[in-house]
């Protein structure tokens, strides 16, 4: 029996043809260009958080409609859903595809600058393509050397399309990268800036209110992605023809994994099951973008990292989460501009997830309002739909490896407010290793008392609970590599507070703990404090009867109550 023939893993790949021609696995999406087509309004608009395939879902786009390109339909297409199901307009348009990436948002001229050299050279290089399409094509390739059109280079393809009779694909992609930029900003500067370019007259709005207008005398379609829905509101009028699919439940596995799509990529790429070592799902999988969609997601990029590292090396990536898949915390931390919007931050952490209504577009304007704010933080992948709740959305924080970046983000949120409050990584360390090795708890929960709780300010102390204190440990505990920290672990019965799992690409590491965490105010009688011990002792009792614990021996509990800011008990199980 010969031995199977693996495909290349994609990983860091968007060029569809790249992918086709270089005998890359390809998860098959190309129904959806089926579906797209299907639809009655030609403009549309979907947008996913970073990370998620819209790159690569726009190149396959491309290959499909260029007319350029009908000759290797069958090598692209051939033996995909939509080679087998060909649609009407396949190889039928010129495609005109923009990325807004990299803007300069320095100032309003660097950013006119940049955004008008984009869209000229964008259209340049357009004719360059279609040279045998255009009968003009030669001569707006001169106009354009010569001159600096900025966005009337516009007006040059309308103009050749509707000479030639050509349709024409517009594909913008990362439409909102400059907004974001300018919202992050977290200044005046930056609000005006945006506010300039997008209103009546703005450089950003003329060129939507331009691709509208063609509409009406060329024959278009256009496609654009990005990751909020922001601009797209406060371009009004300006852009008022498209077709928002985002939030639709037959488009929610358009980007993204599903379970049966993982599967099949490790087959074809050779994944060995044997070294996935951790539960998949938990770190990677949650994603839904409509109570009513299938199926939930997986982020592509996160299984694609760690599938390649499982390839390279024969075994478990050293990192489970990919660092360049963490969000931006200083764009994070401008965004959060009000207490209101820090204090839904908190409690998000603190319930992992919070109730609330996802709004399908929301101006600058109100992006202070915490509405808005959780809305903003569903696009971004930062939150995800659970079920629904009253009327509203139960979001939750989507898996694993997000909630590691709130861990991270609450210890800087905590800092900013607290600046005595320093991580002293050699002591953290060692503490932590006595933990694992030694069973030695009081010297991590002494370190974290001393070092973080005591030197908490007034303000952080407001929020002082056993979800606040249970965030802080994790993310301590999570900076370790020894430990895969666990929050809310389901032990039924029950969910112990938090459980850390053996990395296992540590294995030496000795013990395994549970963790039952409970918090009385400064000044508690003793009598309090033993009654919330023996509850805790009762759970910790219920855990480890559990048959998810069935199997460790070497699983040590502790119930422990932190009382005020600058005490604590333990009570080892």
């Amino acid at each position: 029996m010969e031995a199977k023939t693996y495909k290349r893993l994609p990983y860091g790949i968007s060029n569809f043809k790249s992918m086709r021609t270089d005998n890359y696995a390809y998860v098959d999406k190309t129904m959806y260009i089926e579906m797209l087509e299907k639809e009655s309004n030609p403009n549309q608009f979907f947008i996913r958080p970073r990370k998620f395939g819209k790159s690569l879902f726009f190149t396959i786009l491309a290959y499909y409609y260029d007319l350029n390109e009908a000759k290797n339909f069958d090598m692209l297409f051939g033996d995909l859903y939509i080679g087998k199901h060909p649609t009407p307009e396949r190889n039928a348009y010129a495609i005109l595809q923009f990325d807004f990436s990299g803007m300069d948002t320095s100032s309003e001229e660097g950013f006119v600058k940049s955004f008008s050299n984009k869209v000229h050279y964008t259209v340049r290089a357009f004719f360059r393509t279609y040279q045998d399409v255009f009968s003009e094509a030669a001569h707006y390739i001169e106009l354009l050397d010569k001159s600096d059109f900025g966005i009337m280079a516009m007006d040059l393809v309308f103009q050749a399309a509707k000479t030639d009779n050509v349709k024409v694909y517009f594909i913008i992609d990362e439409y909102d990268h400059f907004a974001n930029d300018l919202i992050a900003m977290g200044s005046l500067l930056g609000k005006d800036l945006y506010k300039t370019m997008i209103a009546a007259n703005g450089l950003v709005r003329d060129f939507y209110e331009r691709i509208k207008a063609s509409t009406k005398f060329v024959a278009s379609r256009t496609f654009i992605t990005g990751i909020s829905p922001v601009m797209l509101d406060d371009l009004t009028s300006g852009y008022n023809i498209s077709i928002n699919f985002t939030l639709e439940p037959e488009y929610n596995e358009m980007m993204g994994f599903t379970q049966e799509e993982v599967d099949w990529l490790m087959h074809e790429t050779g994944v060995n099951a044997d070294f996935i070592a951790v539960d998949m799902p938990t770190y990677y999988d949650g994603y839904l973008f409509c109570e009513e969609g299938k199926s939930r997601v997986y982020n592509p990029a996160m299984v694609l990292y760690f599938f390649y590292q499982i390839l390279q090396r024969q075994k478990p990536p050293k990192a489970i989460i990919d660092e360049n898949l963490k969000t931006d915390y200083g764009r994070l931390k401008r965004l959060i501009q009000t207490d209101r919007n820090r204090e839904t931050l908190i409690q998000i952490i603190k319930d992992n997830g919070i109730v609330a209504e996802v709004l399908q577009k929301f101006s600058i304007d109100r992006i202070n309002d915490d509405r808005y704010f959780i809305s903003l933080l569903f696009y971004m992948g930062l939150l995800t739909i659970k079920e629904p709740a009253m009327g509203k959305l139960r979001l939750e924080i989507p898996n694993y490896s997000i909630r590691t970046l709130y861990w991270e983000y609450i210890l800087l949120m905590a800092n900013e407010n607290s600046p005595d409050m320093v991580v002293q990584s050699r002591p953290l360390d060692e503490a932590i290793i006595a933990l694992a090795m030694e069973g030695n708890l009081g010297r991590f929960i002494g370190y974290v008392s001393e070092n973080a709780f005591s030197k908490l300010s007034d303000h952080d102390l407001q929020n002082f609970d056993e979800k606040y204190i249970k965030a802080f440990l994790l993310a301590y505990l999570f900076m370790s590599r020894l430990y895969i920290p666990m929050s809310e672990y389901e032990a039924v019965p029950g969910r112990a507070d938090i459980y850390l799992q053996r990395n296992p690409l540590v294995p030496q590491v000795k013990y395994e703990w549970l963790f039952e965490l409970k918090y009385c105010k400064a000044g508690a009688k003793a009598s309090e404090i033993a009654k919330q011990k023996q509850e805790g002792q009762a759970q910790i009792a219920k855990y480890r009867q559990s048959h998810r614990f069935a199997d460790h021996p070497d699983l040590k509990a502790a119930v422990i109550v932190f009382i005020g800011k600058n005490k604590y008990e333990l009570l080892e199980l």
